[in-house]
């Protein structure tokens, strides 16, 4: 009997499967069958065991790459699964072989969900609720971690690449992978049910102006002005929800800016993927296990300061850098980019006051204000919206003050009927601004 027949059998009621895969959509809040069953469990595991037994030291070999290791582990699975004398076809042998080497090597089941480019973000619920977005969209997989000590060796590895760790002393891990991915971990007993596991992955090509524009997130029309205004070294801040798209914004943004200037970045974890040669990429680093050595977005934005660059981009402002970031705005730093969470342009100076006051000093609101207004040019806001598209609604000006109350000036809003962002045909008060830097926007790119 194959192995394709023997996971049938013992997967579905009469003998049938449903035939779902990891890699089909599942119909949506559906909870599918698992994929693998007790037999295939036994039979990876026997595999796995003796491999381990047969080539154990081999694996943790510094002088080996990555992969000669695979090479001889799949060879070694090869020898070890024909002596289980079972009359399997070459696809069953191969995936097999595909399923043990990642769960010795790899990331055990979730590897062919990191692999697949149409999965934009994995999060793993414990050892038998694995969903996976897709095109905005999440779906409930068909795939299912033998153990919790599985799931935890899995997350182990991810983690350990990075020098980082997680156990019950540091239960909470934020991590990412060599392509970029973001990785979050918790584990027991802040996870009472088991193991969570969040990976956000990123396109391995960053998306450029062009493709923004043909998927419908951005009109031609509103990024002539945005161009225009990173051109000018308007400084601008992306806003939006969780998941909306913001670092990939604010990617296609920065490629606007010029290779002749020096780009400092700094980011929690690194996931920009800026094109120009004169980068420095900074990343924080968090305490070590005596609660020591944490250098923050803080520390990292005051020393910025004194490596001259001509634009500064932070990955996300969350907290007291706020401060630091809008004092840089307002001396000299203009051009410099960033992103926060906000629902809207006016909730985004709001969220930029509750953060300036985490820094820890005592300033009178309307100072706040005054600075918010003099630093930020340009708000972008981003949304997800209800069929998964990540669009922008808004673009906003920040004027000035009237008053006690920052103005805004909306440039362009969303059109939620036609789902298209149109021109409000208002006259942006930067075009002064734009002049200085030798920037000309067509009045017809303004027109609604």
């Amino acid at each position: 009997m194959g192995l394709g027949r023997l996971l049938a059998e013992a997967d579905a009621p009469g003998g049938r499967r449903s035939g779902s895969t990891a890699s089909s959509s599942p119909p949506e809040n559906k909870v599918q069958s698992p994929s693998t069953s007790t037999a295939a469990d036994n039979l990876g595991e026997r595999v796995r065991i003796k491999l381990i037994d047969s080539i154990g030291a081999t694996l943790s070999d510094s002088n080996m790459s990555q992969d000669e290791l695979r090479r001889q582990v799949s060879d070694e699975l090869e020898r070890l699964i024909a002596q289980e004398n079972l009359p399997l076809t070459d696809i069953e042998r191969n995936k097999l072989v595909g399923a043990v080497a990642s769960d010795v090597l790899g990331f055990g089941p979730i590897e062919p969900l990191l692999e697949d480019d149409d999965v934009s973000e994995i999060m793993v619920n414990g050892t038998d609720a694995i969903y996976v977005e897709r095109a905005g969209k999440i779906e409930m997989t068909d795939i299912r971690f033998r153990t919790e000590a599985h799931l935890r060796q899995v997350i182990n590895r991810i983690v350990a690449a990075i020098g980082r760790r997680v156990d019950e002393s540091s239960p909470m891990v934020d991590a990412r992978l060599a392509d970029g991915s973001r990785v979050n971990a918790v584990v027991p007993p802040l996870a009472v049910d088991g193991s969570s596991l969040t990976i956000r992955k990123f396109a391995k090509q960053a998306l450029q102006a062009g493709d923004l524009v043909r998927i419908g997130a951005i009109t031609q029309q509103s990024l002539t002005v945005m161009r225009a205004c990173v051109l000018a070294h308007l400084n601008v801040v992306v806003s939006g929800g969780t998941g909306s798209g913001k670092t990939t914004f604010l990617n296609m943004l920065s490629s606007f800016i010029g290779a002749d200037e020096r780009i400092v970045t700094i980011e929690d974890a690194v996931e920009l993927k800026l094109m120009q040669r004169h980068v420095i990429r900074l990343e924080c680093r968090p305490p070590n296990v005596e609660g020591k050595g944490a250098v923050t977005t803080r520390d990292l934005l005051k020393n910025t300061l004194r490596m001259r660059p001509d634009r500064i981009i932070v990955g996300e402002c969350r907290g007291g850098e706020a401060l630091d970031m809008l004092q840089a705005m307002n001396t000299g730093h203009d051009g410099s980019l960033t992103t926060l969470h906000a629902n809207s342009p006016r909730d985004a100076t709001r969220r930029l006051e509750t953060m300036v006051l985490y820094a820890g000093f005592e300033i009178p609101q309307r100072a706040i204000r005054e600075q918010i207004s003099g630093a930020v040019d340009i708000i972008c806001q981003l949304e997800r919206l209800r069929n998964g598209r990540r669009v922008v609604t808004s673009i906003t000006e920040v004027v000035g003050m009237e008053g006690e109350h920052i103005t805004l000036n909306e440039l362009f809003a969303f059109d939620h009927e036609e789902g298209v962002l149109k021109a409000t045909g208002v006259r942006p008060q930067c075009a002064d601004k734009l002049a200085k830097h030798g920037v000309v926007i067509d009045a017809e790119a303004l027109e609604n």
